[in-house]
């Protein structure tokens, strides 16, 4: 039996990695959570609600999977799924919204119970998908720079702070960022928080309501993106440790906690590949058995953020729009980076990926349907001329 004191040299590393893991998660995509849910016409209160339900989410869901696999398997909500979001939901109504948000997780459910997972994944070629990926998240680099003539003295030192974090402690760069630019809001005076900080946030219920041109032009591309980049890295995070955890019922019982709290506005539970990186290193413990408890840890610590998930909506609402947009861009840079390395690859999906990007950027809407969608069809249709000879 182990002593107290070694006990406790043992649970501190597992802590401090559960605690960065659930930092991270929070700071590098919670701008573009409220930008997402902001598109959707959800009033300040109710994002408030948004980010208490996803932080209740992960929080039982890492925590659970931990503890029933013995394995360090985190989730998180999809932050390039969150990206196409708020991209994409101009003239959709939040009933609208919760009803894709209901499709595209009862997809993943019966990926999860079919086991459809990894043919699917095969059906499409991973260029066109990033390809898809990357002209969604054009967008957010593009405002982030975009934001420097309104606000140049914040935006040039949130530049400067990333920069020199990316240089010397990488793995925190956005944290850092992320502080800068708090530090710069408030010895200006120019964060306005209309209530306490400290504000209970419960989750409100919208009924949903569904519609074909919505369900195609925004479900699709969002099922396709959340699976393509979020679970697929997720499990070959997990593969690539040496862990075995089952791919299908991790998906299955991840899409059916999303899919029960679709209509409080949790929008996504995925597998997560960055925060569970590091539960799995060499500091958290010795032994990689007992590595799991790092992402106990994170399950338990999502679970207190989720309770103060008010606190974080009322943040992002106070701070200027100019801090948002350079912290989202900054914080999808390396994500819109890999995507387009992914799209463009191979030589053989190459004009395919390029015209799946262009018109996804474009931001085009036919017939009530989004240019993802668009950008996805042009792009397979392409592929499957141009290789018809190799198809054959």
């Amino acid at each position: 039996m182990l002593s107290v004191p070694h006990a406790r040299q043992i649970a501190f590393p597992a802590a401090i990695a559960g605690f960065i893991a659930t930092l991270i998660g929070y700071a590098s995509s919670a701008a573009i959570i409220y930008q997402a849910a902001a598109a959707a016409g959800v009033s300040a209160d109710e994002i408030g609600g948004w980010f208490t339900a996803l932080g209740l989410a992960m929080g039982i869901s890492s925590l659970g999977f931990s503890l029933w696999y013995r394995q360090p398997i985190l989730t998180a909500w999809s932050t390039p799924g969150a990206a196409m979001l708020a991209t994409s939901l101009d003239g959709v109504t939040l009933s609208q919204t919760i009803g894709v948000f209901i499709f595209t997780n009862l997809l993943i459910v019966l990926c999860g119970i079919t086991g459809l997972f990894a043919r699917l994944m095969k059906v499409i070629p991973q260029a066109i998908t990033a390809a898809m990926l990357a002209g969604i998240l054009l967008r957010f680099g593009l405002q982030a720079f975009g934001a420097l003539p309104t606000d140049l003295l914040l935006c040039g030192i949130m530049c400067v702070s990333w920069l020199l974090a990316r240089r010397l402690l990488p793995r925190y760069a956005i944290i850092i960022t992320l502080l800068a630019g708090l530090l710069v809001t408030l010895a200006r005076g120019d964060l306005h928080l209309a209530q306490p900080l400290l504000t209970l946030r419960w989750p409100s219920f919208t009924m949903p309501s569904f519609s074909l041109s919505t369900l195609l032009g925004v479900g699709l591309p969002f099922f396709l993106v959340t699976m393509a980049s979020q679970n697929a890295p997720g499990i070959a995070t997990l593969q690539a440790h040496g862990y075995n955890a089952p791919v299908s019922p991790l998906i299955g019982w991840s899409g059916m906690i999303a899919l029960l709290l679709s209509p409080f506005g949790g929008f996504s539970v995925c597998l997560a590949a960055i925060t569970t990186a590091i539960c799995m290193s060499e500091e958290v413990h010795p032994d990689r058995t007992k590595r799991w408890l790092a992402a106990a840890c994170a399950g338990i610590f999502y679970l207190l953020a989720g309770l103060f998930g008010g606190a974080v909506g009322l943040l992002l609402t106070a701070l200027p729009m100019a801090l948002i947009h350079i912290l989202a861009g900054l914080a999808l840079l390396n994500t819109l980076t890999s995507s387009i390395q992914r799209a463009l690859h191979q030589e053989e999906t190459r004009d395919a990926a390029m015209v799946t990007f262009l018109v996804t950027a474009s931001g085009i809407s036919l017939a009530g349907t989004g240019a993802p969608f668009w950008g996805l069809l042009t792009g397979m249709l392409v592929w499957l001329i141009l290789s018809a000879h190799r198809l054959r």
